[in-house]
This record gives C-alpha cells, sequence and structure tokens, in this order.
C-alpha cells in the first residue's frame, strides 16, 4: 500500500510540474504572465533587433520562411515559425529562452543518450524581419528605375518628370558631386556610377523604410553594414589593382617610404585598408541604431512614467515626450539621406585613395606610356 500511494504521489507531483511548464510555455507564447507585462526599457530596445516574422506596421507578421542546420547540418524548413513550432522539433516560446530558437524536448532522436534540450541550432539561415526589409529595398529601387527606364524609352527627348526627374536629379548628383571628383577620370566614373548608385540608393531605401511607423532599421544590424562595407573593400581594391597595377599597389603599401621599412610600414597599410571601411561600417550602423534608441525612449517615458507614477503623470509627460519625439524623427530623416550620402562619398573617396598618383589615368598601361 505504501508503495502504491508513493507511486500515486510520484505521479500526481510529476503530472503538477509537466502542468506547470506547459503554462510557463503557453504564458510565453502569449507575451508572458502579469509579471512580465511590466514595462521595461529592456524590453523596449529588445525590439530593435532583427526577429523571425515580419514587423511593419505595429503587425506582427509571421510569414517569412525558417531555415535551421541541426548539429548534423542536416537542414529543417518550415514556411513559418507556426509551422516550426507545430513540428515540435524546435522551439522559440521557451520560458528561459525568449526569442531563440532552440531545442525542444522531445527533439532527439534514439541514438542520443543524453539530448540537449535546450540547444540552439547550429546555423539560422533563415528570412528574417532585416533579410525581408532589403528584399523590399531591392523591388522598390528596381520598380522605381525601371519606370524611369520605361519613360525614357517611349520619349527619349522629353522632358523628364515625377519620378523620373528626381531620380535624374539625384543620379546626375552622385556622379558630378560625389563620384567624378574623387575617382580621377569621367571612364573610371563611368565605370563606377552602377557600384555607388546601388549603395547610394539602397542605404536610402533601408533607411527610409526603417522610418515607417513600426519598422526596424536594418542599416542599423552589424551584418548588413559589414557586407556593405565588405563590398566596398573588394570594389576599392579591384579598381586599385586593374588601375594602378599590382606593382603600384604593392609599392603604395609602403607609403613613400624605403624598402627596408617594409616589416613596419606594410603592417600599417594592410591595417590601414581595413579600417576604412570598418569604419564605413560602424558609422552607419551606430548613427542609425543611436537614432531609434532615442525614438523608441522618449515614446517609452510616457509609459514609465505611467506605471510608476500614475497614469494622469503619463499623460503629462506625453507632450514633451511626443514633441521631443517629433523632432528626433524629423532630425532622422536627414539622417537617412546623410548617411546614405556619407557612405557613397567616402567609397567614391577611398577609391581614389588607393590609386594614389595613378588617379589622374585611366589604367596603369596608360601610364606606363606616360
Amino acid at each position: 500500500m505504501n508503495n502504491e500511494h508513493a507511486q500515486q504521489h510520484d505521479s500526481t507531483h510529476h503530472g503538477a510540474d509537466s502542468a506547470h511548464v506547459n503554462a510557463e510555455l503557453h504564458s510565453a507564447a502569449h507575451g508572458g504572465g502579469h509579471g512580465d507585462e511590466k514595462f521595461t526599457f529592456n524590453k523596449l530596445l529588445d525590439q530593435l533587433g532583427d526577429h523571425h516574422e515580419l514587423n511593419i506596421f505595429f503587425g506582427h507578421y509571421e510569414i517569412l520562411p525558417v531555415i535551421l542546420l541541426d548539429e548534423s547540418n542536416t537542414p529543417h524548413v518550415y514556411s513559418n515559425l507556426h509551422a516550426m513550432e507545430e513540428a515540435g522539433m524546435y522551439t522559440m516560446h521557451h520560458p528561459g529562452h525568449g526569442h531563440h530558437i532552440v531545442r525542444t524536448h522531445a527533439a532527439h532522436t534514439e541514438k542520443e543518450a543524453c539530448p540537449m534540450p535546450h540547444a540552439a541550432p547550429s546555423w539560422d539561415l533563415s528570412i528574417t524581419n532585416f533579410v525581408a526589409y532589403e528584399w523590399i529595398a531591392l523591388i522598390l529601387v528596381t520598380v522605381l528605375f525601371s519606370i524611369a527606364r520605361s519613360r525614357y524609352k517611349k520619349a527619349p527627348l522629353a522632358a523628364p518628370r515625377g519620378i523620373q526627374n528626381v531620380l535624374e536629379s539625384v543620379v546626375l548628383y552622385v556622379h558630378d558631386q560625389i563620384v567624378r571628383p574623387n575617382v580621377g577620370t569621367q571612364k573610371r566614373a563611368s565605370r563606377l556610377m552602377p557600384f555607388m548608385l546601388s549603395l547610394f540608393f539602397f542605404i536610402l531605401s533601408l533607411n527610409l523604410i526603417s522610418l515607417l511607423p513600426g519598422a526596424h532599421a536594418a542599416t542599423g544590424a552589424l551584418p548588413v553594414t559589414m557586407a556593405l562595407a565588405t563590398c566596398t573593400l573588394i570594389v576599392v581594391n579591384y579598381i586599385a589593382f586593374k588601375d594602378a597595377g599590382v606593382k603600384a599597389w604593392f609599392s603604395h603599401l609602403l607609403g613613400g617610404a624605403p624598402v627596408y621599412i617594409a616589416p613596419i610600414m606594410v603592417p600599417i597599410e594592410l591595417v590601414g585598408i581595413i579600417t576604412k571601411p570598418f569604419a564605413l561600417m560602424i558609422r552607419l550602423f551606430a548613427n542609425m541604431t543611436a537614432g531609434h534608441i532615442v525614438l523608441m525612449s522618449l515614446v517609452g517615458l510616457i509609459f514609465f512614467f505611467a506605471q510608476e507614477m500614475g497614469v494622469a503623470v503619463g499623460w503629462g509627460v506625453a507632450p514633451v515626450s511626443v514633441l521631443f519625439s517629433v523632432f528626433i524623427y524629423l532630425l532622422e530623416l536627414l539622417v537617412a539621406f546623410l548617411q546614405a550620402y556619407i557612405f557613397t562619398m567616402l567609397s567614391a573617396v577611398f577609391v581614389g585613395l588607393a590609386l594614389g598618383d595613378h588617379a589622374a589615368h585611366d589604367d596603369h598601361h596608360h601610364a606606363e606610356a606616360h
């Protein structure tokens, strides 16, 4: 009887624990329990990060595919987060691992003697919120330039109008004020214009998209700015190799110093080559992130004071918070254009610096002929 009673007690205790865990999972899946509803700035700033659902216009849409690789590099593809949860192998709603995809207790095979219940996937190749914004920016720029191109084809001699006029003005500005004065020759400027225009319009589109209600700043993510800076690093050194020549590029590493100083100068110059695009990466990331942090913090003050000091105080703070938020928002609109300009301008400047004295020539063969 005692053994039977003990087994019944253990079974009841185990059932209670299971019910408690299920309740926690259910609470986490729906935004947390009563204790989690308390406003904190950490929760507010956490919204700036990347997510596995599309966040825009204050809506959260689970429409992005989830692509995971487990410990054995086996791919697991799901149409969205909901489909991943239903499959039962991974979850994002574990109480101790909020906003992170981890393995569930049931996600193990018979070969695993001691499965890791909360292990993250080896690789997360999912289409995330920021990737979706990048696709939107690419589609937007493609559509706008397609419209301008079709109008030019229909009436080549007609005066540009509407979006065609806007795009033509920006393209001419980028060519005449950014690229041509810094890269040396018209031929080189024409070759670099597709890359420089892609940088300018892609960054500008992402910056403007981030100002939509409920949207995030993809250019406020280091992987995005690092990819853009890496493209600049490759293009700058490719132009230097092609137009100045390999010999001139290696001579440039000496910085004009004698050959016997090479063990000191070459590492310094190599660091300088990497530092320039690194500065581009950090500048764009820091400026776009800082603006959104200030905006969210100003709005968060309303809820913070309402929670800590009462609803009346929250309403009293609201007008001041909103006025400052509008000012910062307008400043962010200026920064959106300014950061696209600075990134493109410095990329062109770096091309000119990499070419050095060869910037006035179209290629190294022409330079050798003179």
